[in-house]
């Protein structure tokens, strides 16, 4: 072989061996091509992995939180039992918050024990029988024998006696004279005259209903919360077949016949408030048209401020929770509405109302945010915690000026209230900018910052509350109800129940007897010409000085019974 076929050879294994390298290079290339995709895989897939643990353990707290609701306490302000104090007192977080500024000082109230004759001042509106036993005349000593004289009497005790309710038929009967003069030879009218007495209306016509049993089925499910079925049977107990259908009907027409013009009046007079309360709850009505028999309708619920000159509640039923509703209802008002955020009342642009937001609803948030073990309990040292001890402190100063003149709760306000809301809105910024993957607590976060001006509005008067709870507490007897009837089956009964809601409730603020007043309403209405002289209608109001007695509580049940 020559030297030029050797070298020949030797480019030819190079070349080889380049070829060769270069698709070593290239299976290289290819192969790290290949694990930098599945790098990228494998990382979403822990990104994936990382979200659905922390959506896991959203739903998991959820879930606690539920069940806390549903098994636990109901109190939003207290400490969880073992749980150790953010603050070691909320008064030495309210020093140092305040610093050299002057603290609210308000006497504190401390329970007096029950004076003697407490029970006998409660008993003396019941009425009263004596029930006495005597000493026969062939009684004799039970000692010696001797002859027995009577001396005087002893109180042994006093007792409550229940007599149950009964019903009664009542025929109602009127006389009738005849004119001895009419159809007489001597008298001017050839024809004889009958004249019958007068009687009153009827509360309904060719119906054996009567105010008072109107009222009592009114009473009973809307002031007691027992359905009509529960009423039906207790109704045959006593004998008198009254079917719960017929029931429904009396209540429908009473409530549109009479009662709606009252109803419809407190609605105006509430309008005329400086600060109105506004809420709304889910109701099923089974026959809307062009809805679902499960979907939602909406109960709409308006009260007057605390120190308003009237104490009314007014419900409202509505097929929707829409802007327009509220529109309605709130048209003619100027003034704060105190509310909870619902984009419907922050977004309502009616020149002249004033909003207020309600602490109690931020603080649910931020409760709901706080992480719970398996057993339910809170875990230590979490921010939602650390929120719900400065809202604990304002509901706590509030309670220090519940006895102030609302011009002096005002003044107090802007010391104490003030500084405590610099430190809430100083940790609100602090606490934002950590990261986070608790999502109840951004919502609660972003819900606060989004609303700050609106949930500072209570410092401009001293006649704000700093919640909605005045609304709520009128709306649990509804909401309560509601799972014993669980819905009704016509709009017109809706309405017929807004309307009854209303005249209970608001009977209730004005501490009235409600079967008292609902009868009084029902016997005088329809004797009553309101349609041409509307203002008797003034005289019926649950706030009216004008209502008889009986439609009012006992005082002597007020006095050291509240409700």
């Amino acid at each position: 072989m020559t030297q030029q076929d050797e070298l020949q050879k030797l480019r030819t294994l190079v070349q080889k061996q380049q070829e060769e390298l270069k698709q070593k290079d290239e299976l290289i290339a290819r192969k790290d091509e290949t694990i930098a995709r599945q790098d990228e895989t494998i990382a979403r897939q822990d990104e994936t992995i990382r979200k659905q643990n922390i959506q896991i353990e959203n739903m998991m707290q959820a879930l606690l939180h539920a069940r806390k609701k549903l098994f636990g306490k109901s109190s939003e302000a207290s400490q969880i039992s073992g749980q150790l104090s953010l603050f070691e007192t909320t008064e030495e977080l309210a020093a140092g918050l305040l610093k050299e500024q002057k603290a609210v000082t308000v006497s504190s109230h401390k329970r007096t024990p029950r004076k003697e004759g407490v029970r006998k001042e409660m008993l003396a509106c019941l009425p009263k029988e004596i029930e006495e036993y005597i000493i026969n005349e062939e009684d004799t000593c039970t000692v010696c024998g001797g002859e027995l004289k009577v001396i005087g009497k002893e109180i042994v005790r006093t007792e409550v006696e229940f007599q149950q309710a009964k019903v009664i038929v009542k025929q109602i009967v009127r006389q009738v004279a005849k004119c001895s003069v009419c159809g007489s030879k001597d008298g001017e009218n050839p024809n004889s005259h009958f004249q019958k007495a007068a009687v009153p209306a009827k509360v309904l016509q060719h119906s054996i209903a009567t105010p008072s049993l109107v009222a009592q089925v009114m009473y009973q499910k809307y002031a007691m919360g027992i359905p009509l079925n529960r009423l039906e049977n207790d109704f045959y107990r006593m004998g008198l077949v009254l079917p719960r259908a017929n029931m429904a009907h009396w209540v429908i027409r009473c409530s549109d016949e009479w009662l709606s013009p009252i109803y419809n009046r407190i609605h105006e007079e509430l309008l005329k408030c400086e600060i109105l309360h506004m809420d709304e709850t889910r109701i099923q009505v089974n026959k809307e048209s062009g809805k679902k028999a499960s979907s939602d309708s909406f109960m709409w619920v308006i009260r007057s401020g605390e120190y308003e000159s009237i104490r009314a509640t007014f419900f409202h039923y509505a097929r929707t929770r829409g802007k327009s509703v509220a529109i309605e209802l709130l048209t003619g008002f100027q003034g704060y509405l105190t509310t909870d955020a619902y984009t419907v009342y922050e977004n309502l642009n009616i020149e002249g109302i004033a909003h207020n937001f309600c602490w109690a609803h931020l603080r649910r948030y931020y409760i709901e945010s706080i992480p719970l073990d398996n057993n339910g309990r809170e875990l230590e040292g979490s921010k939602g915690a650390e929120a719900r001890e400065y809202i604990n402190l304002l509901f706590k100063l509030e309670k220090k000026m519940k006895e102030l003149s609302y011009e002096e709760r005002k003044e107090k306000r802007q010391e104490a209230s003030r500084a405590v809301l610099d430190a809430f809105w100083t940790w609100v910024e602090e606490t934002s900018a950590i990261p986070t993957t608790n999502e109840k607590l951004t919502k609660a976060l972003n819900y606060s910052l989004n609303h700050r001006q609106q949930l500072e509005t209570f410092l401009e008067d001293g006649r704000l509350e700093i919640s909605n709870n005045l609304c709520e507490s009128h709306i649990r007897p509804f909401a309560t109800a509601r799972r014993a009837w669980l819905f009704a089956d016509t709009p017109d009964g809706a309405r017929a129940n807004a309307i009854l809601y209303t005249l209970v409730e608001s009977a209730k603020a004005n501490e009235l007897n409600v079967y008292e007043y609902l009868k009084h309403i029902l016997s005088f209405m329809p004797n009553a010409d309101f349609y041409n002289h509307p203002e008797v209608i003034d005289d019926l109001m649950p706030w009216s000085e004008n209502l008889p007695q009986e439609c009012r509580l006992e005082q002597n049940n007020k006095k050291h019974f509240k409700k």
